[in-house]
């Protein structure tokens, strides 16, 4: 009877199809040929500088489009298992063809098992050469139509709107094949395709609705976020009432922002909700957490033995892990070369991307998984990367002059250097009595002889002028009253917390120790 009742509900829905390919071969002017959304940005070099999800109609068919700088999303939301699109629009450039992040897009493709179809773009430029750029989808097996494949291909150009239309009607066709249907009677669940902190409407997010109903006043979950839905919008801003299955929504409403690429789904209660997301935050910390200690285990399996080690055993070598970014390419290796000249012996620097231009998505991608700071010369930051920098703590600097840079990255270091402890000498008791020993502390006094004696300090167990061990004055007192230190001449009661062993005769040095932070 339910799964009688599960497949009655079900209806067809939109495709969900997501635009991929290499930076700059024109996913985001193909997106704004198919419809002229009006709300696209543009950063500098037309790169895409946000990721969001747009929804369209075609011969009185719907179509959802998710809008992606490179593979960065895609990626984010591959790393969590989340399957967010049916159908894959690869997009190439005719004149260019097949490039790394091309080829790293069709290993995402390949991985999901999803449709793809082929979109050679740029069709109108004199260079463009569509048969070497399908001849080079054929070595990394995308074998098209017209080669006796399964793949369809259409060369367009989304500059002049030539095969726009085509390639609609095979997405529809496409979608068709795949018979994609959604029970829309159902608690809504789907991805989170977009999040960022509004400074004036709070924790915001698009959320992509997979299967059922997302409506206004719905309590969501969103891995370790949570919320009733305050505000429901479209994709264009507009307020709606209810999101249907394949739809982007913009939810306003949620406890904090909620990470790219998570599931979400709607829950009965908030207190529901709220239990769900507690319980995932948990998991996460102890993941991060097992982790970490995988690691460590690792790190030190992988240690050389000590009779291996020439000479003394140096300390670990502190590394400051940096992305550099800069205007041109003079401006990097004058940077590179003044940043070299810095002595350094405890820390040193390891420079793991150094490139022209503005700081981009994948910068702050590979800033947060290696947890280095971004080092930017003479070049500008956009909203976007900013508050997506915050979102993921990662930090970025900007400089106008290569000395601030340099004292900057200087501070970086001194601040992985390992303090100087310095020892203040306060003075020296002479243990006269036992008054009780016990499991990790003992009583004693005696007459301090030097210098004075001060509660809450350090103190070395001198006996036979060798020391023998360390520990704490916990209390201190003089005529049975507790006082904060006791002049030379004078007896004082301690309260010893350490290794029960001082015996009557034995010399207590008193000293206080301090961390002084150290500069290149």
């Amino acid at each position: 009877m339910i799964t009688k009742k599960k497949t009655e509900n079900l209806e067809a829905r939109p495709p969900i199809v997501v635009v991929l390919g290499h930076v700059d071969h024109g996913k985001t002017t193909l997106l704004t040929a198919i419809k002229d959304f009006g709300i696209l940005e543009k950063e500098s070099g037309g790169i895409t500088q946000h990721i969001g999800a747009y929804q369209i109609e075609h011969s009185g068919e719907k179509i959802t489009f998710i809008d992606t700088p490179g593979h960065e999303a895609f990626s984010q939301m591959r790393s969590r298992g989340a399957k967010v699109a049916d159908v894959a629009v690869l997009v190439v450039a005719a004149e260019e063809g097949i490039k790394p992040q091309t080829k790293e897009v069709i290993s995402h493709i390949k991985e999901f098992k999803i449709p793809v179809v082929v979109a050679i773009n740029k069709i109108d430029k004199p260079t463009a050469n569509p048969e070497k750029v399908i001849g080079e989808l054929a070595k990394e097996k995308i074998v098209v139509e017209s080669q006796g494949g399964k793949v369809p291909s259409i060369n367009i150009s989304a500059k002049t709107n030539q095969g726009i239309d085509e390639l609609l009607e095979i997405l529809l066709l496409v979608a068709e094949l795949e018979e994609l249907k959604a029970n829309p009677k159902k608690p809504a669940s789907g991805v989170i395709i977009e999040s960022y902190l509004d400074s004036q409407r709070g924790p915001t997010a698009t959320l992509l609705v997979r299967e059922g109903t997302l409506k206004k006043g719905d309590i969501v979950v969103c891995g370790d976020s949570y919320g009733r839905v305050r505000i429901l919008e479209d994709f264009q801003r507009n307020s709606i009432k209810e999101a249907l299955p394949s739809a982007p929504a913009v939810v306003i409403g949620l406890n904090q922002v909620p990470t790219v690429g998570e599931r979400f789904s709607v829950e009965e209660s908030e207190e529901e909700a709220r239990k769900k997301a507690k319980e995932y935050g948990n998991k996460k910390t102890k993941k991060r957490e097992d982790t970490k200690d995988t690691e460590e285990r690792k790190d030190a399996e992988e240690s050389p033995p000590a009779s291996t080690q020439r000479g003394e055993p140096k300390a670990e070598t502190k590394t400051l892990n940096i992305i550099l970014k800069a205007d041109v390419k003079g401006s990097l290796e004058a940077i590179e070369g003044t940043l070299g000249n810095i002595e350094q012996e405890e820390v040193s620097i390891n420079i793991l991307k150094s490139e022209v231009g503005n700081i981009s998505e994948s910068d702050i991608k590979l800033a947060y998984s290696t947890n280095s700071t971004i080092i930017g010369f003479r070049i500008k930051t956009s909203v976007f990367i900013s508050n997506l920098a915050q979102r993921q703590r990662v930090r970025i600097k900007t400089f106008e002059v290569i000395y601030e840079l340099v004292e900057e990255v200087k501070k970086g270091l001194s601040k992985l250097l390992e303090p100087e402890i310095v020892r203040e000498e306060l003075g020296k008791l002479k243990v006269i009595t036992i008054f009780r020993k016990e499991k990790s502390r003992m009583i004693v006094g005696g007459k301090v002889t030097s210098g004075k004696a001060v509660n809450k300090v350090r103190v070395d167990i001198v006996r036979d002028k060798e020391k023998i061990a360390s520990g704490r004055i916990t209390q201190l007192q003089h005529n049975k009253k507790d006082v904060p230190e006791v002049e030379k001449g004078k007896e004082a009661g301690i309260l010893f917390e350490g290794e029960p062993i001082i015996e009557e005769g034995d010399i207590l040095e008193i000293y206080r120790e301090e961390k002084k932070k150290r500069e290149l």
